[in-house]
C-alpha cells in the first residue's frame, strides 16, 4: 500500500493546535451552544429550568456534567420540527431515518451547518488519504440517509470527482470502479464484503484495481475486518464515525498513517464518556456510552446527546484532538444470553479466525425449551464448501465462541452464497425469541 500520510502544510490548524486552544475554542462554543438552545427550544428551556441549571453557569468545560441528557427518544416525541432553532425559512435540508421502528427521527441543517458539514467530510477525508483531484465513488445510499449526500459534499468539497452510485446493484459497482478507475470508496463495510465476493464471482483479482482508500462507517466493524479489505484489494481501510442526530458521517475519523483510533473533531463535537447505568462521567480511557454536545449546529442543536455506541476516549497521536476507540457495539444492541453480554463484532472477530468462512454471518436469538438460545449463520468460502470441511468449520466456530465471547452457540455453515446480505446497513441480529 502508498503511503497516503497527507502534508502537514494542508491540515487545518486547529488540526494540530495546542490542547489549551482546543479548550479555550470548545468553551466559548458551547457557551454559544448552550444559549442558543435555550432561548430557541422549548424543550431545552423546560430540561434546564428542571435540572436548575442555565447557560450561564457553565465556567468551564467539567460544568457541563450539570446539565441534563438528551435521548433519541426526544427527537420522536418532538416530531417532525420540534427540537429545531431556527424558523423554518432558515433550514436549508432535512434528512431523516428511516423509521422502522416508529416515527422517524428527522434533523435538519442551515446554509452553515450544511458548509460546515462539507468541511469536516473534507477533512477526515484527508485524514484517510484521499487528495484533491482524485475520484472518489460513493456507494453509501442517498436520499434521506445522510451517509450518501455526507460524503458527496465532503468529496466536492475536498476537490474530488465524485461518483455519485449509492447503494446496490452489486455488479455495476464492480463495473464502474473497473471503468471509471476512482481512487477512494466510501461504503458501509458490509456492504464492502460483498463487492469483493463480486470480484471474485467474476474471476477478477481485486488487488489489480484502482482503489487505494476505503472510508468505511454507519456500522460497527472490526480490525480483523480491516486486515481482509486491505489484503484483499492492496488499499488502506479507514473507519469515519458520525451519527445524524450530531451531524451524519464526519464527526471523528482515523488517520491513514497510524490508524490508531478516531481523532473526533473536537472543534465541533464535545465527547463524554458516562457510565451507562449512572449517568455519571467517565475519566478519559474508561469504557462507556459515548455522549455528544455539538458546539456549531445552528439548526439542531444537541446538549448531551446519548450515542448508545460504547468506547473510549484517549489522547490524540497524529492529531491534537482526542481519538476514540473503535465502537465495539451499542449499548442498544448488546444481547443478553443467559447472562453473558455479547456483541455481533465479538462473534465477528472469532469467525473471521476460522480458516474457510466467508465474512458474511447472521445472529438468530431463539427459545430453547425454557432458555434463550443463539444461532449463528454464516457460510463457507468455495474451497471449503465440501460437507466435512462444513462440518469441521461448525465445530470450530462454536468452540471459539464459547472459550473466548463466553456463551454457546450453534453454528449454521452453510454453502457460499447462503448467509443473507446487506445492501446498506448489515441486520446482524435477528430475534424471534417466544415473548412472554
Amino acid at each position: 500500500m502508498r503511503d497516503l500520510t497527507p502534508p502537514r502544510e494542508s491540515l487545518d490548524p486547529i488540526e494540530i493546535a495546542s490542547r489549551d486552544e482546543i479548550s479555550a475554542l470548545q468553551l466559548e462554543r458551547m457557551k454559544w451552544t448552550l444559549r442558543h438552545a435555550y432561548e430557541n427550544v422549548p424543550m431545552y428551556r423546560q430540561r434546564f429550568d428542571a435540572a436548575g441549571v442555565h447557560p450561564d453557569d457553565l465556567e468551564s468545560l467539567a460544568d457541563l456534567a450539570k446539565f441534563p441528557f438528551t435521548y433519541k427518544s426526544d427527537l420522536r416525541d418532538n416530531y417532525p420540527f420540534g427540537l429545531f432553532a431556527v424558523p423554518q425559512d432558515k433550514i436549508a435540508r432535512l434528512h431523516a431515518s428511516s423509521g422502522t421502528t416508529g416515527k422517524p427521527t428527522v434533523v435538519g441543517y442551515t446554509a452553515n451547518d450544511i458548509s460546515n458539514w462539507a468541511d469536516l467530510v473534507a477533512r477526515s477525508m484527508r485524514a484517510s488519504g484521499t487528495r484533491p483531484g482524485d475520484k472518489v465513488h460513493v456507494a453509501y445510499g442517498y436520499g434521506l440517509f445522510t451517509g450518501g449526500l455526507g460524503a458527496h459534499y465532503g468529496a466536492e468539497r475536498l476537490g474530488c470527482t465524485v461518483i455519485p452510485v449509492s447503494g446496490g446493484m452489486t455488479e455495476r459497482q464492480v463495473m464502474l470502479i473497473e471503468d471509471f478507475k476512482p481512487q477512494t470508496i466510501m461504503v458501509t463495510p458490509s456492504y464492502m464484503l460483498n463487492i469483493l465476493e463480486q470480484y471474485r464471482k467474476e474471476g477478477r483479482d481485486p488487488r489489480e484495481c484502482s482503489l487505494q482508500v476505503g472510508i468505511f462507517g454507519a456500522e460497527p466493524w472490526t480490525n480483523a475486518m480491516r486486515a481482509e479489505v486491505e489484503a484483499a484489494f492492496d488499499m488502506h481501510a479507514v473507519d469515519i464515525y458520525g451519527l445524524s442526530e450530531i451531524m451524519g458521517p464526519g464527526v471523528a475519523n482515523e488517520c491513514v498513517e497510524t490508524k490508531d483510533g478516531l481523532h473526533i473533531w473536537e472543534d465541533h463535537f464535545y465527547p463524554e464518556i458516562i457510565n451507562p447505568e449512572t449517568g455519571e462521567v467517565c475519566a478519559d480511557g474508561e469504557m462507556g456510552e459515548l455522549v455528544f454536545t455539538t458546539l456549531t449546529k445552528e439548526g439542531l442543536p444537541m446538549i448531551r446527546y446519548r450515542t448508545r455506541d460504547l468506547t473510549r476516549l484517549l489522547p490524540g497521536t497524529a492529531r491534537s484532538m482526542r481519538r476514540m476507540e473503535k465502537i465495539t457495539g451499542r449499548s442498544d444492541d448488546m444481547i443478553i444470553l443467559r447472562g453473558v453480554n455479547v456483541f455481533p463484532t465479538q462473534i465477528e472477530e472469532q469467525l473471521l479466525k476460522i480458516e474457510g468462512l466467508a465474512p458474511h454471518f447472521q445472529i438468530e436469538l431463539h427459545t430453547a425449551g425454557r432458555m434463550d438460545a443463539m444461532r449463528v449463520i454464516c457460510e463457507a468460502l468455495p474451497h471449503a464448501a465440501d460437507d466435512a470441511s462444513r462440518a469441521a468449520a461448525s465445530k470450530a466456530l462454536s468452540k471459539r465462541i464459547k472459550d473466548i465471547v463466553g456463551v454457546s452457540a450453534e453454528c449454521v455453515v452453510g454453502t457460499p452464497g447462503s448467509a443473507p446480505r446487506s445492501e446498506g446497513k448489515a441486520k446482524r441480529v435477528v430475534d424471534n425469541r417466544t415473548k412472554d
